[in-house]
């Protein structure tokens, strides 16, 4: 937690432009165009329908610094064919998207059922969340709603209408801003800053940034139909999900930077229902998903004599852990 929040605190103090890149989409999630709802629009749409400033090399550039800082906070796994066969899904589903960027996909060694995008196409995905999913078509859909988020480029439209946060209110909020604002499924937050967050977060940040997870969901999903798997598949993920909050604790929606699962699967539900033809040829797993789950399964570090113990376990190795918990 303390290596994350030193990192949070160097990305946040940078510049204001990378303050405005953390923050989330100004996308509220409305009544989708009749293109936005046509999988075979999908590439010759623009679907975040504003205005944006900033380049693709300049979001890509400002995404990398981000990236940087991660990575030098994070535990990394360098499982070559776990991160190659990542790489190969990510490739078709960016092929079936509005994305315009690369899609770099980075492996963070941690038990939580997580994954986040930055901005220019840098998507990480926790450990835990792969071993979480049962299906190919499961993990394709997480990697389909990050890819639908850089499409969206939420953080730079949001830069360009200078919806910026005030100077004086970065302090109290990198923690957020850094941690939990890229966030897609975790939904834990620290009790200390949340006993705060009423005082250091407006309520339209958390509003911007549940919209942003709908708009997400309801685009990858088309990707991920249009890449052959079965969009049903990241409905189950998202149902399997636990509910906001960490035991014993409630968060309430207004102040979650997450729709609560059942809502989401609601919507998602919907989608399904509404956009997608029934059909037996989609794709949903295969034997190489269950090979690569099976190395994060048992994979440890380099030089290391013993995996990290579940949460909750004890260990005797000191971690460095996720910026995203």
């Amino acid at each position: 937690m303390r290596r994350s929040l030193n990192a949070a605190l160097l990305v946040g103090f940078t510049s204001l432009a990378l303050i405005a890149l953390t923050a989330p989409s100004a996308l509220p999630q409305d009544k989708k165009s009749a293109s936005d709802q046509d999988s075979n629009a999908i590439g010759k749409r623009n679907i975040s329908g504003k205005v944006n400033f900033f380049s693709i090399e300049k979001e890509t550039a400002h995404g990398k610094l981000v990236a940087l800082e991660v990575e030098r906070s994070s535990k990394l796994i360098d499982d070559l064919a776990a991160t190659e066969y990542l790489s190969r899904l990510a490739r078709n589903l960016a092929k079936n998207s509005d994305a315009k960027f690369p899609i770099t996909i980075r492996l963070i060694d941690s038990h939580e059922i997580n994954a986040f995008t930055l901005p220019g196409g840098y998507q990480y995905v926790n450990r835990g969340l792969i071993l979480a999913t049962e299906s190919e078509a499961e993990l394709a859909g997480v990697l389909a709603h990050g890819i639908a988020h850089t499409a969206l480029r939420g953080s730079t439209i949001q830069a360009t209408e200078g919806d910026l946060m005030q100077l004086a209110s970065i302090s109290a909020m990198i923690y957020i801003l850094y941690v939990q604002s890229f966030a897609c499924y975790y939904q834990g937050l620290n009790p200390v800053i949340y006993r705060g967050l009423n005082l250091a977060t407006p309520l339209t940040f958390m509003k911007y940034r549940r919209d942003a997870e709908f708009d997400a969901d309801f685009f990858g999903l088309q990707y991920l139909y249009k890449a052959g798997y079965d969009p049903e598949a990241y409905l189950q993920f998202i149902e399997r999900l636990p509910p906001a909050g960490q035991p014993g604790k409630t968060v309430a929606k207004v102040f979650s930077p997450l729709p609560p699962p059942v809502e989401r699967a609601k919507a998602i539900r919907e989608e399904v229902n509404h956009l997608f033809p029934l059909g037996d040829s989609a794709k949903v797993s295969s034997s190489e998903f269950g090979a690569v789950k099976e190395r994060l399964r048992t994979w440890k570090p380099k030089g290391s004599p013993a995996q990290d113990a579940p949460p909750g376990k004890p260990t005797l190795r000191k971690r460095a852990e996720s910026p995203n918990l």
